[in-house]
């Protein structure tokens, strides 16, 4: 009689376990939705760190317009709280750093990225760097500005651009740094 009551708990036992082995072995979700645009293949992935953050939330992706005119968003913008630090994504100089529309503006030409360079805008930015500095990836360049986000929450919009071309910021980062996931424990065999 035990025997029996054994086989359907037994059972389901092994099924969520194999389950739970499962979920912990997946890939982790994508990052943005699958009808996102495609990373730019002209853009080197030459980034280092997110602009804010470890791995900020994306408010609104890069929307390219059909035309120069058009509409779309031509950049990402990312939350972050007022006061975050804004962090330099690659190595570059410092282009411009002052206010734009009453908007605190950051921009970076990227080294070692063609002619015309790439250059990185960042806002609303409190600037902490003036032009002409060169700075290194992860550095701080300033700090989210509490007015001039265009975003329901405060953001910082980052965008890309070669010459009047723009870009998907997001091809900077290499895919390590986009699809990181969480960590996960792995078990270790020793030799006795």
């Amino acid at each position: 009689m035990r025997a029996k009551r054994c086989v359907p708990v037994c059972t389901r036992l092994v099924l969520v376990l194999a389950m739970a082995v499962a979920v912990l072995l997946a890939p982790p979700p994508p990052l943005f939705a699958a009808d996102a645009p495609p990373a730019d293949v002209t853009v080197p992935a030459v980034g280092r760190s997110w602009p804010v953050g470890s791995r900020p939330r994306v408010l609104r992706g890069w929307e390219p317009p059909a035309t120069p005119y058009g509409p779309g968003h031509r950049g990402v913008d990312l939350a972050a709280a007022p006061g975050t630090p804004v962090r330099a994504v690659a190595a570059g100089r410092v282009s411009f750093a002052g206010r734009v529309a009453g908007k605190g503006v950051v921009s970076v030409e990227l080294t070692g990225t063609g002619q015309p360079p790439l250059r990185t805008t960042y806002e609303p930015v409190a600037a902490a760097v003036e032009e002409g500095e060169e700075v290194e990836p992860g550095e701080v360049i300033g700090t989210v500005d509490a007015t001039g986000s265009h975003c329901a929450v405060t953001c910082v919009h980052w965008g890309l651009r070669r010459g009047d071309t723009y870009s998907n910021p997001l091809s900077l980062l290499p895919s390590w740094l986009l699809h990181r996931g969480p960590s996960r424990l792995l078990p270790v065999y020793g030799t006795t």
